[in-house]
């Protein structure tokens, strides 16, 4: 994508077209993330940002999902050379592509029509497609915790992270399992056209715009006794002063808990350490303040609990991949021009 559509004659523009890939054995569930998230953000003249279509790696035709029914899908596998993002989401019939690692010819010719530099994307096992195309070789990428390990001794080249909800990559990106696929969806909404536009589409999609911690939360333990606290008010006090410094024993307290059994609970509901948590949520902050108000570099960053901007430039850096001035740049409102702003989570 490239140019502001509300400085381009309307002649001139075009929505980001998003073509999902449907395999025979799909998951209807994962089928329509992207056609629920992708097809709701608009620009101020009321224009769908982006285009979503589905095609299959057959003429068109019935493709059988995992349900007893099939869907008809009108577009082939030449709809690929059309896409700006294509998104592969899981399938329980890969055949040798899950077994063996390796794409049958129906697949190799469907992948050969993808343009280079589209960016390409997978919902939970649909990554089994990226890795047998050899595309993710010496990259990270991630998949439903319950297969990782299996993933990982069929793929040995790729660096499995089994305990995030998604990988940004750049030009390729990975989700953990079925709702991930929501998480990863929305995250190139963010990363398309800022925190508003993503925000907005999960409102209306009833679901939170970021989600905390990593798949380490769903992965099944012993329950806990009910009547062991949990760290929610904790973090809820936190959240009421990120300008704030806020030091590990400060939220242990808020829970009456020791910060050793503090940090361990938390961990446990969260999937990440408070300090990671808390450096999540005041870059939240900070790329809010940096897309919606005026406020200086230095102000937005002690509003954010950074101290100072060196601070901020750095965190946001090592987040986003940009400076606080390139972000504010792109996502401010009114200049929202479809930039891509390279992001890690």
């Amino acid at each position: 994508m490239s140019g502001d559509p509300e400085r381009r004659p309307p002649s001139d523009f075009r929505p980001h077209r998003v073509v999902v890939l449907a395999l025979d054995g799909l998951l209807p569930f994962e089928l329509g993330i992207p056609h629920r998230i992708f097809g709701r953000p608009k620009d101020a003249l009321g224009r769908h940002l982006y285009e979503v279509v589905t095609c299959s790696v057959r003429p068109p035709g019935p493709v059988q999902t995992d349900a007893d029914f099939a869907i008809q899908v009108t577009h082939g596998p030449e709809t690929l050379a059309t896409a700006d993002t294509v998104i592969v989401p899981a399938s329980y019939e890969l055949g040798p592509v899950f077994d063996e690692g390796v794409l049958t010819e129906e697949l190799t010719a469907a992948l050969g029509h993808i343009r280079p530099g589209t960016r390409v994307a997978s919902i939970c096992t649909g990554v089994y497609v990226l890795a047998a195309a050899g595309w993710l070789d010496g990259r990270p990428a991630t998949t439903h915790w319950s297969d990782a390990d299996r993933f990982q001794r069929l793929f040995p080249k790729i660096k499995v992270d089994a305990d995030v909800l998604f990988i940004d990559d750049g030009d390729l990106l990975t989700s953990a399992g079925v709702a991930a696929g929501i998480d990863l969806c929305l995250h190139m909404v963010r990363r398309d056209h800022g925190t508003a536009v993503a925000n907005e589409v999960a409102r209306r999609t009833v679901v939170p715009p970021h989600r905390d911690g990593g798949q380490a939360q769903y992965i099944h333990r012993p329950v806990p006794d009910p009547q062991q606290s949990s760290t929610t008010t904790a973090r809820a006090w936190a959240l009421g002063r990120l300008h704030e410094p806020i030091q590990l024993r400060d939220m242990a307290d808020q829970e009456a808990m020791s910060v050793r059994t503090f940090t361990r609970r938390f961990r446990e509901e969260v999937g990440i350490s408070p300090g990671q948590w808390l450096t999540q949520q005041r870059v939240e902050r900070a790329r809010h303040l940096l897309e919606s108000t005026d406020l200086s570099v230095d102000q937005v960053a002690r509003d954010a609990g950074f101290g100072t901007a060196q601070s901020m430039r750095q965190h946001l850096q090592a987040a986003l991949g940009v400076t606080p001035t390139s972000y504010r740049r792109t996502f401010r409102a009114g200049g929202r021009a479809g930039q891509e702003v390279p992001s890690r989570v």
